[in-house]
């Protein structure tokens, strides 16, 4: 258990790395967090309740990604790739095996929320215009990870 929580940290970190420098992230990563965070999750949770959870949260994402989606098409008149970034979506995905699913959505709007906050700090000295939201949401999540393994965050798996 202990390989498989290295393993994810440094996928989040990897991917948080490749986006703040390129604003690319290695494909295979995605799985990787998605199936790391999906043992994580299955192990702290009944089983008959690991398959709801996926789906709800998995709803969520979709209802999210339509929303800017249809935002992006209506509002801003652009292509949603030139909205929002493959990797974004793929790491959305991956976090939806995080945790329960109101655990899942109080941390994913907060990590949204850092995201923001953290790109306005440091968008000052970036030479990119785009924000790597998939690179500020895997480090919310690592610390979030290492929050609870070292005891600062009691429970993230219960609600």
């Amino acid at each position: 258990m202990v390989a498989l929580k290295i393993v994810l940290i440094v996928s989040l970190i990897m991917i948080f790395y490749q986006d703040m420098k390129e604003r690319q992230v290695y494909w295979f990563l995605f799985p990787v967090v998605a199936l790391c965070t999906g043992i994580l999750l299955y192990n702290n949770m009944f089983p008959e309740l690991f398959y709801t959870t996926i789906i709800i949260n998995m709803v969520f994402i979709i209802i999210l990604l339509s929303v800017i989606f249809f935002y992006s098409k209506l509002k801003l008149k652009r292509s949603l790739s030139n909205t929002f970034g493959l990797g974004d979506g793929l790491l959305f995905f991956a976090l939806a095996f995080t945790f329960s699913s109101v655990t899942f959505l109080v941390l994913f709007v907060f990590g949204l929320i850092f995201s923001l906050l953290i790109h306005i700090v440091l968008k000052k000295n970036s030479k990119f215009t785009t924000v790597p939201l998939a690179g500020y949401l895997s480090l919310f999540f690592a610390i979030t990870y290492l929050g609870h393994w070292s005891g600062i965050i009691k429970s993230i798996y219960i609600i």
